[in-house]
């Protein structure tokens, strides 16, 4: 597949087509939701059973009241228990496999574009034979970086931006994701401003509606991958169909 940079595009017609595309699957956005914090707080609750994290963090809160530097100290000894180790890498393990349930969305944007009708399957093309295991593999090469990166703040948005269009260039072009990270690459340096503006204003509108709505961050968590597909489809030429 040939890829392209058309002209460049401007900030408001990127935005408004993600928020077209967010407008337009707001069930499905409800729907991933429920399923993504369903599994997840399974997990939790599962593992908070089995280890009794949720006891041991209320016995080490009580440290707060003999200073700062000693309730670090317990904390950091609670984090290097081996039942809060367990509890850890299961919450990790959940979130890498729920992370193919996002691809779902470009399956629905896509079908939106080609005038179908998007279906409650779609969410789940992510899991689909092969392709469950080659982008949980991304998943965890991006997770493992990006958990080091991420305590500098700038490291890790810089991770994210290089990555953005990693997971569509895989799902629509195939490519691996070497070659993929390439082509992030290419359009980053020319649509920088355009992609870490998007890249803003996606984490904000994720997480406002649990700041201010609580339930309504049901309809917004999921906001970030509208984004990253206006973003994908206004940078690069895609010629094939899914």
């Amino acid at each position: 597949m040939q890829n392209k940079y058309p002209q460049k595009p401007g900030l408001d017609f990127i935005l408004k087509q993600a928020f077209f595309y967010w407008n337009k699957t707001l069930i499905f956005q409800l729907i991933f939701s429920i399923m993504y914090f369903g599994i997840l707080m399974t997990v939790f609750f599962f593992c908070d059973w089995k280890y009794g994290i949720m006891d041991q963090y209320v016995e080490t809160a009580k440290y707060a009241q003999d200073g700062l530097q000693v309730y670090t100290e317990e904390i950091q000894k609670m984090m290097a228990a081996e039942s809060f180790q367990n509890f850890s890498l299961w919450m990790v393990g959940a979130t890498i496999f729920l992370y193919p349930l996002n691809l779902g969305f470009y399956q629905i944007y896509k079908k939106i574009d080609l005038g179908e009708k998007p279906e409650l399957a779609d969410l789940l093309v992510g899991y689909n034979g092969f392709n469950f295991f080659k982008y949980i593999g991304y998943y965890v090469f991006w997770y493992f970086i990006f958990a080091y990166t991420i305590q500098t703040i700038i490291l890790g948005v810089l991770w994210v931006c290089i990555t953005i269009f990693v997971a569509p260039i895989m799902f629509f072009m195939n490519k691996t994701i070497f070659e993929s990270i390439s082509l992030n690459l290419k359009a980053l340096r020319m649509y920088f401003i355009e992609i870490f503006v998007c890249v803003m204003v996606a984490i904000i509108f994720k997480y406002i509606g649990f700041a201010l709505f609580i339930v309504g961050g049901l309809f917004t968590f999921p906001f970030w991958n509208a984004m990253i597909y206006s973003l994908y489809k206004t940078i690069f030429s895609e010629k094939d169909k899914i």
